[in-house]
């Protein structure tokens, strides 16, 4: 053995080398920690690391929480498991914020090194400091609030994109919005909607592929053409749009794709004046090895294909999952779900990129369960169609043949007569996204029911506001009358856990109400989810136990996420009643503002203060005239009845039910009606919509409702 000591030159060589090796260890570490986080200058050299390469390196492990749905394949699988099925029990709220919002909340919080962005209703940027709970900045667009009557489905935002120090926000009156991410100024900002004489929106969170903002639109039911368009990232240049159906075809096709859609379109119906649909507003993909981006496409419009294509056809590429190149926005393929929709069943409901392995050969798939009631296994490859079994009960369909073709009910589509279509155009599975988890092979997705029966409005013309079609008079063009004949089946709504392999249910969890949230899966064995009736749950992923569960005082509907702060797991929601359904209906009686929870283990902070929801006695005393019901259930129906729900039936969300307010808010309705003071709340101003007397019909209706619902002992 040698004696160290015999070679002291040696030594002190060694041991100088060791100090500069401390030194500079200390010195890298420090630099490593760079400024102090939270700070402006931290949130800009966090940021700024997002892009390409940092998703696939965050992809190995998931300690960030990137984009809208994790990843480039929206798994919403993370990889961590520091909270996990043996100690979920123990987690408890770090801390809460307002979001200073009484409408919809949908966004997942994107949260990068522990700085979190996350937006509220009307578009509203927050950006927190995920460590404190701290705000850093917001950023208000400023939507214009009478924007909030051109929507069908609530003032809601899905949430941001992040990349390379930028924030990126789609606000709700179709301006695509680049912030500073380190403090909220405008970079730049582009107004999206190509022609303003129609009634688009946007509501879904952009994605950024290869150096690109990437964003859709809605507004289907009122009448518009879907497209979708990639914007500079830097610079905030077009760069470019494809249309999901053809225009006018007296006028030269943007691309081949729209020569071939063309094709499937009957020109007698004129279906370019209202648009078409196939709006793009919520789900997208991508998978950087094939260099493809995913798509699933909207409605038509109007709903009836009978009105917008008189002789049939598919109406390509309505309802469809459409695969383009990200780099030029060109087609490659599409497989449509729905051909031919007649029933508002979009394929707008989030998607997931999956490696399975299917009859014992690995396939690369798209795994999709859209409003239809179908779950979809198809080859991402190509489109190719490998397996639809329906997840919840179907009436319009009997199944699908081997080609991927629906075999069709022939009654679904009987004209002249109500017939209620399961699932309803409120869906089998709404925007509320569902997770993956590779480790299980379960799909974990929120599924519901709610019963709508559905009849073609031979009455319907183009912006004409058809007799007893719903919102007909705020726009709205469904070619459809709603619940001529009440629906008979019960709502319902439940959380499954479905194998795409087997085709089938592994467990599911019934919940008190539809509209419930969207999951999160973990490495720990655990699915996150929010409920309709208030409540924020961990299930075990194998099993669906329960294994803990918090309240949250107003239902959820938005999706958890979870990241890694200073090597301690955490898990927010955000939470904010609303959306189509939660705008007149609700499972809980609390009521609050917008507010993202946090938790972790041993997290011991107070929950705000829950209020009780403010729902007054069934409206009594006004004075009307029988005689005018019947025209005031018209003029309900045409204004009033997706917002405010049926008067003294509904209980109302988080927009009050007429049936409940105050007699003298009924008395003096035209005060409400034309320049009223909510309408700094979005409430549509309808001077030169209605007259007094059409208020004063309106009012009878609400009355009359009201006395004929009242229990005899009132």
């Amino acid at each position: 053995m040698t004696d160290r000591t015999s070679f002291p030159a040696l030594s002190a060589l060694v041991a100088a080398g060791a100090l500069m090796l401390a030194a500079g260890a200390v010195a890298a570490q420090g630099a490593s920690q760079g400024p102090p986080k939270g700070t402006p200058e931290h949130a800009a050299a966090a940021t700024k690391r997002v892009n390409a390469a940092f998703f696939k390196a965050n992809a190995a492990r998931t300690p960030d929480w990137p984009s809208y749905g994790l990843d480039y394949a929206e798994t919403r699988f993370s990889k961590l498991d520091q909270i996990n099925a043996s100690n979920v029990k123990d987690i408890g709220l770090v801390w809460s914020y307002n979001l200073e919002s009484n409408r919809g909340v949908q966004a997942t919080p994107v949260v990068v090194d522990g700085i979190m962005y996350v937006t509220a209703s009307w578009s509203v940027v927050h950006a927190i400091d995920a460590r404190t709970g701290k705000r850093l900045w917001t950023h208000d667009p400023k939507v214009p609030k009478d924007f909030g009557s051109k929507g069908c489905c609530d003032v809601v935002n899905r949430g941001v994109a992040v990349h390379e120090g930028k924030v990126f926000v789609a606000s709700y009156d179709g301006r695509l919005i680049a912030l500073d991410a380190a403090t909220g100024k405008v970079a730049w900002e582009k107004d999206t909607i190509e022609n303003r004489r129609f009634s688009y929106t946007v509501t879904g969170a952009p994605r950024v592929y290869k150096g690109k903002v990437i964003i859709g639109n809605g507004g289907a039911e009122y009448g518009v053409r879907g497209y979708l368009t990639a914007y500079d990232a830097h610079t905030g240049a077009q760069k470019w749009r494809w249309y999901s159906v053809p225009g006018d075809p007296s006028k030269p096709f943007e691309d081949e794709s729209m020569r071939k859609a063309a094709k499937t379109w009957d020109p007698s119906g004129k279906y370019w004046e209202a648009g078409g649909g196939g709006t793009m507003w919520d789900t997208m993909a991508f998978d950087p090895e094939l260099n493809l981006m995913y798509v699933g496409t909207g409605n038509g419009s109007p709903w009836a294909r009978s009105k917008r294509s008189p002789k049939g056809g598919d109406n390509l590429y309505l309802a469809s999952i459409v695969a383009l190149n990200p780099d030029t926005g060109k087609y490659v393929w599409h497989y449509q779900q729905t051909p031919g929709d007649d029933w508002d069943y979009t394929s707008t409901q989030p998607m997931i990129l999956a490696d399975l392995k299917i009859g014992g050969q690995p396939r690369k798939v798209i795994l999709h369960a859209p409003k239809n009631g179908f779950f979809y296994v198809l080859d991402r490859t190509n489109g190719t169609f490998i397996s639809a079994d329906n997840f919840v009960p179907v009436n319009w369909a009997k199944g699908y043949d081997k080609n991927g073709r629906p075999i069709e009910n022939p009654e679904a589509r009987a004209p002249g007569k109500p017939f209620e279509v399961t699932p309803s155009a409120y869906g089998a599975r709404n925007w509320h996204p569902m997770s993956f988890n590779p480790r299980t092979g379960l799909v974990y997705m929120p599924a519901q029911g709610i019963p709508l029966t559905l009849m073609d409005n031979q009455a319907w013309k183009f912006n004409a506001n058809a007799p007893f079609e719903a919102h007909g008079n705020l726009g709205w063009n469904m070619a459809k009358i709603a619940n001529a004949e009440p629906p008979k089946e019960k709502p319902f709504g439940r959380l499954i856990a479905w194998d795409p392999v087997a085709k089938k249910a592994r467990w599911t969890e019934e919940m008190v109400s539809p509209w419930n949230g969207g999951t999160l899966s973990t490495a720990g064995n655990l699915v996150f989810q929010g409920t309709a009736d208030g409540r924020f749950i961990a299930y075990d992923a194998r099993d669906g136990k329960k294994l803990w569960e918090t309240p949250t005082g107003t239902g959820v509907v938005a999706a958890p996420s979870t990241y890694m702060v200073d090597g301690k797991q955490y898990v927010s929601i955000a939470v904010g009643w609303g959306g189509v359904y939660g705008m007149a209906a609700r499972a809980t009686d609390r009521a609050g503002p917008g507010t993202v929870y946090t938790f972790a283990i041993g997290g011991t902070a107070k929950p705000p203060e829950f209020v009780a929801y403010r729902m007054g006695q069934l409206v009594s005393g006004v004075k009307y005239n029988p005689d005018h019901v019947k025209d005031g259930t018209n003029l309900y129906v045409q204004n009033c009845a997706f917002c405010h729900g049926v008067p003294g039936v509904d209980r109302g969300g988080n927009i009050p039910n007429l049936g409940y307010t105050a007699a003298a808010n009924i008395e003096n309705l035209g005060s409400w009606l034309f320049k009223g003071p909510a309408t700094d709340k979005g409430m549509p101003d309808f001077t030169g919509k209605l007259t007094p007397d059409d208020a004063e019909k309106i009012k009878a209706f609400i009355q009359g409702t009201a006395d004929a619902i009242r229990p005899k002992s009132q």
